[in-house]
Protein backbone atom coordinates (compact mmCIF):
# COMPACT_ATOMS: atom_id res chain seq x y z
CA UNK A 1 0.00 0.00 0.00
CA UNK A 2 2.29 2.71 -1.21
CA UNK A 3 2.12 6.16 -0.05
CA UNK A 4 0.48 8.88 -2.44
CA UNK A 5 2.17 12.56 -2.75
CA UNK A 6 -1.11 14.59 -3.31
CA UNK A 7 -2.39 18.28 -3.62
CA UNK A 8 -4.64 18.75 -0.67
CA UNK A 9 -8.20 20.10 -1.90
CA UNK A 10 -7.95 17.78 -4.98
CA UNK A 11 -10.44 14.68 -5.08
CA UNK A 12 -9.07 11.43 -3.35
CA UNK A 13 -7.72 8.63 -5.46
CA UNK A 14 -9.92 4.90 -4.38
CA UNK A 15 -7.74 3.19 -1.68
CA UNK A 16 -5.82 6.81 -0.97
CA UNK A 17 -6.55 6.37 2.88
CA UNK A 18 -5.92 8.91 5.28
CA UNK A 19 -4.66 12.30 4.41
CA UNK A 20 -1.74 13.87 6.09
CA UNK A 21 -1.55 17.57 5.97
CA UNK A 22 2.48 18.51 5.95
CA UNK A 23 1.23 21.97 5.83
CA UNK A 24 2.42 25.22 7.75
CA UNK A 25 -1.36 26.82 8.56
CA UNK A 26 -4.97 25.07 7.73
CA UNK A 27 -6.90 26.00 4.59
CA UNK A 28 -8.66 29.79 4.51
CA UNK A 29 -11.75 29.82 5.11
CA UNK A 30 -12.92 26.12 5.58
CA UNK A 31 -14.10 25.10 8.71
CA UNK A 32 -12.22 22.67 10.43
CA UNK A 33 -14.81 19.88 10.69
CA UNK A 34 -14.73 20.04 6.59
CA UNK A 35 -10.99 19.97 6.12
CA UNK A 36 -11.49 15.81 5.72
CA UNK A 37 -14.96 15.71 3.46
CA UNK A 38 -13.29 18.88 1.27
CA UNK A 39 -10.48 16.75 0.40
CA UNK A 40 -8.00 18.51 2.36
CA UNK A 41 -6.25 16.42 5.58
CA UNK A 42 -8.01 13.98 8.13
CA UNK A 43 -4.73 14.88 10.32
CA UNK A 44 -2.82 18.09 9.88
CA UNK A 45 1.11 17.34 10.57
CA UNK A 46 2.55 20.69 10.33
CA UNK A 47 5.83 19.28 11.64
CA UNK A 48 6.73 17.89 7.35
CA UNK A 49 6.11 21.75 6.27
CA UNK A 50 9.29 24.29 6.17
CA UNK A 51 9.17 26.81 9.06
CA UNK A 52 8.01 29.75 7.97
CA UNK A 53 11.35 32.14 6.72
CA UNK A 54 11.93 28.86 4.75
CA UNK A 55 8.74 28.83 3.43
CA UNK A 56 8.97 32.50 2.65
CA UNK A 57 12.28 31.42 0.66
CA UNK A 58 10.82 28.77 -1.53
CA UNK A 59 7.93 31.34 -2.14
CA UNK A 60 10.55 33.87 -3.51
CA UNK A 61 11.88 31.30 -5.87
CA UNK A 62 8.27 29.87 -7.10
CA UNK A 63 7.79 34.18 -8.53
CA UNK A 64 11.13 34.06 -9.87
CA UNK A 65 10.16 30.68 -11.70
CA UNK A 66 6.60 32.19 -12.89
CA UNK A 67 8.77 35.74 -14.12
CA UNK A 68 11.25 33.81 -16.38
CA UNK A 69 14.27 33.93 -14.40
CA UNK A 70 14.63 30.52 -14.41
CA UNK A 71 18.68 30.84 -13.40
CA UNK A 72 18.37 32.75 -10.22
CA UNK A 73 14.89 30.79 -9.68
CA UNK A 74 17.28 27.45 -9.88
CA UNK A 75 19.65 29.15 -7.46
CA UNK A 76 17.34 30.02 -4.88
CA UNK A 77 15.30 26.66 -5.08
CA UNK A 78 18.44 24.91 -4.68
CA UNK A 79 19.34 27.01 -1.53
CA UNK A 80 15.73 26.78 -0.39
CA UNK A 81 15.91 22.48 -0.75
CA UNK A 82 19.26 22.47 1.04
CA UNK A 83 17.80 24.19 3.94
CA UNK A 84 14.60 22.20 4.65
CA UNK A 85 16.58 18.67 4.05
CA UNK A 86 18.98 19.95 7.21
CA UNK A 87 15.71 20.67 8.45
CA UNK A 88 13.97 17.39 7.89
CA UNK A 89 17.45 15.27 9.19
CA UNK A 90 16.59 16.44 12.75
CA UNK A 91 14.47 14.83 15.42
CA UNK A 92 11.70 14.72 15.43
CA UNK A 93 11.14 15.26 11.74
CA UNK A 94 14.12 12.33 10.79
CA UNK A 95 12.07 9.59 13.14
CA UNK A 96 8.47 10.79 11.56
CA UNK A 97 9.93 10.07 8.02
CA UNK A 98 11.41 6.75 9.33
CA UNK A 99 8.58 5.89 10.43
CA UNK A 100 6.19 6.97 7.42
CA UNK A 101 9.07 5.07 5.01
CA UNK A 102 7.97 1.81 7.68
CA UNK A 103 4.59 1.94 7.59
CA UNK A 104 4.02 2.43 3.81
CA UNK A 105 5.15 -1.51 3.29
CA UNK A 106 1.35 -1.46 5.44
CA UNK A 107 -0.54 1.11 5.61
CA UNK A 108 -2.46 3.38 3.10
CA UNK A 109 -2.92 6.81 3.83
CA UNK A 110 -0.68 10.45 1.76
CA UNK A 111 0.69 12.92 2.39
CA UNK A 112 -0.30 16.66 0.95
CA UNK A 113 0.65 20.29 0.38
CA UNK A 114 -1.62 22.86 -1.74
CA UNK A 115 0.93 23.93 -3.88
CA UNK A 116 -0.23 23.38 -7.81
CA UNK A 117 3.16 22.40 -9.16
CA UNK A 118 4.94 19.40 -7.10
CA UNK A 119 8.23 20.10 -8.74
CA UNK A 120 8.10 23.28 -6.71
CA UNK A 121 6.87 22.36 -3.69
CA UNK A 122 8.15 20.73 -0.52
CA UNK A 123 6.72 17.94 -1.39
CA UNK A 124 8.96 17.01 -3.88
CA UNK A 125 11.32 17.04 -1.34
CA UNK A 126 9.33 14.92 0.81
CA UNK A 127 9.41 12.79 -2.18
CA UNK A 128 13.18 12.15 -2.46
CA UNK A 129 13.75 11.62 1.26
CA UNK A 130 11.18 8.98 1.61
CA UNK A 131 12.35 7.22 -1.40
CA UNK A 132 15.94 7.48 -0.14
CA UNK A 133 14.64 5.37 2.76
CA UNK A 134 13.00 3.03 0.79
CA UNK A 135 9.32 3.68 1.14
CA UNK A 136 6.90 2.50 -1.17
CA UNK A 137 5.43 5.48 -3.28
CA UNK A 138 3.09 5.54 -6.19
CA UNK A 139 3.80 7.56 -8.48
Amino acid sequence: MPIRIVQLGTPRAPGEGSRIGTVRRPPRGVPKTEFASRNYYDVWYPELSPEPELMHAAQAAIKLYESGDTAEADKQWKAFEKQFRKQLAQAPQARTLDLLAALSHSSAFSLGCYCENEAHCHRSILRSLLQDLGADIKN
